[in-house]
């Protein structure tokens, strides 16, 4: 199919979209799957499967697709999702939460929670991916929120930027190290400064959320539904919840320092992990059994536990009253969950159908200088498939013979790496599973969530590539 038509196909794609999700109010879910099936049958994607032959691929029909899109995305997602809202819930339900909040509000002042926030989201996502790592954060967040008295997007938006920043940019994260490995770029270069660029990003994340959030976002129903649930509300759900909270009550709440060390359990058992692959060879032991007990779904079931036993059976509680409590946190995780997927198989419908490979070539066309055409590319390729590691993989690959081949010296190749990387960064919207995981837990409506989250992504891959572009010209200069 002609490369203008696939932009056209794409482009009307994401409009509809749009249009059915906010101007008609059609449910995400469902607007997402309907436009993959468009988005295939006008590109040509087969009805079903076509099997490879020896000059040609297998192709995947536009329901395999669909499928395996959103397979792929519910595989890392949805395990993530479910524990992290029993975590979360369990903490709430045990005082736990406001019990932390009060605490640093108390030692900060509620003037700088936000920036304190910010800047331990910044350490914790080096070693952590972007959506454990905010999943895991977001109890924090309702509590603060609560006993400030605010919408949890007014402290979640920074600590979510900033973490995909890190997560775009820093090792050990796999975009940015597969990416490095494709252009045979330094890796220790690459992580000293993908961090010194990140520090800067989250200074500028915080003052711009403070931008974006003066204006009052209303909260989503499901959203609104878990975070006054979280708050201590009176409501009954098909749980027990109320009945939870009213036997809590008469329980001193758990401390500061418990619920802050069941919050970096799994954040140290996940670094440990990341920490052994990078550090050990591959056929050693301490590796596999590190790399095991670091693994996020590990890492957080055994948190789960730890929180049910400390905050829950050691205070008193029955195991029916806690199999209730952990029970009551699925709704509103399965809402999460399904519009996650259904974005990674909308995702999975633009890359088989050719959308992202045309607008790559058509960039790739146009002569322009190797660290802007980076950075384009990647923007593009980000923009039309959603996801950030794909983009960083897919331009890389796309340059690495002009860049190998170039006589670039080994800093401008890293920097030319983190050029890709925070144009990975910008553009996050509706075919993006984590526009769906950070606009569904901060109750944003697709239209606030492209107001506020994408434009505070865009903002910080413009700004991560700026710092890059100076950074290359010293480079250059020097070379």
């Amino acid at each position: 199919m002609p490369t203008p038509l696939l932009l056209a196909i794409g482009a009307a794609g994401i409009a509809l979209l749009l249009v059915l999700i906010v101007r008609f109010k059609v449910n995400a879910f469902l607007a997402l799957l309907i436009t993959s099936v468009l988005v295939g049958l006008a590109t040509g994607v087969p009805l079903a499967n076509v099997p490879a032959t020896e000059t040609t691929p297998e192709r995947l029909g536009i329901i395999p697709a669909i499928i395996a899109g959103m397979g792929g995305t519910l595989g890392s997602v949805a395990i993530l999702v479910a524990l992290g809202s029993m975590l979360g819930r369990i903490i709430e339900l045990s005082g736990g939460a406001s019990s932390l909040a009060g605490r640093f509000t108390k030692l900060l002042g509620p003037r700088r929670v936000s920036g304190a926030l910010t800047a331990a989201a910044l350490v914790l996502a080096i070693p952590v991916f972007f959506d454990v790592g905010f999943i895991i954060l977001v109890p924090i967040v309702y509590g603060f929120s609560h006993a400030a008295g605010l919408n949890p997007v007014k402290f979640g938006l920074p600590i979510a930027g900033i973490m995909l920043a890190v997560h775009v940019a820093v090792p050990p994260h796999p975009g940015i190290v597969g990416g490095a490995a494709l252009l045979g770029a330094d890796v220790g270069w690459l992580t000293i400064l993908g961090i010194l660029i990140a520090i800067p990003l989250g200074v500028l994340a915080h003052f711009v959320s403070k931008v974006l959030n003066r204006r009052e976002y209303p909260m989503l129903a499901s959203t609104k539904e878990m975070f006054d649930a979280f708050g201590g509300g009176d409501e009954v759900d098909a749980a027990g919840a109320s009945a939870a909270k009213t036997a809590t009550k008469t329980l001193a709440p758990p401390s500061a320092g418990m619920i802050l060390t069941l919050i970096i359990t799994p954040l140290v058992m996940i670094g440990l992990g990341t920490t052994a692959a990078t550090l050990l060879p591959a056929d050693s032991a301490l590796r596999a059994v590190l790399g095991f007990i670091g693994a996020p779904v590990f890492a957080l079931l055994v948190t789960v536990v730890l929180a049910g036993y400390f905050l829950g059976i050691r205070r008193g509680w029955s195991a029916a009253h806690l199999s209730d409590v952990f029970e009551g946190a699925l709704p509103p995780a399965a809402i999460v969950i399904l519009v996650t997927g259904a974005g990674g198989a909308f995702a999975r419908i633009l890359t088989e159908s050719g959308i992202g490979k045309a607008l790559a070539d058509t960039l790739l066309a146009t002569g322009l200088p190797i660290i802007l055409m980076a950075f384009l590319v990647s923007l593009a390729l980000r923009a039309a498939q959603g996801s950030a590691t794909v983009a960083i993989l897919t331009t890389a690959g796309l340059l690495s013979s002009a860049i190998t081949g170039g006589g670039y010296s080994s800093l401008q190749i890293v920097v030319i790496a983190l050029a890709i990387a925070f144009g990975a960064l910008g553009l996050s919207h509706v075919n993006d599973s984590g526009f769906w995981v950070v606009t569904r837990y901060l109750g944003l409506s697709v239209s606030d969530g492209l107001r506020s989250w994408t434009v505070l992504t865009t903002v910080l891959g413009v700004a991560g590539f700026l710092i890059t572009s100076v950074i290359w010209l010293v480079v250059s200069a020097a070379a």
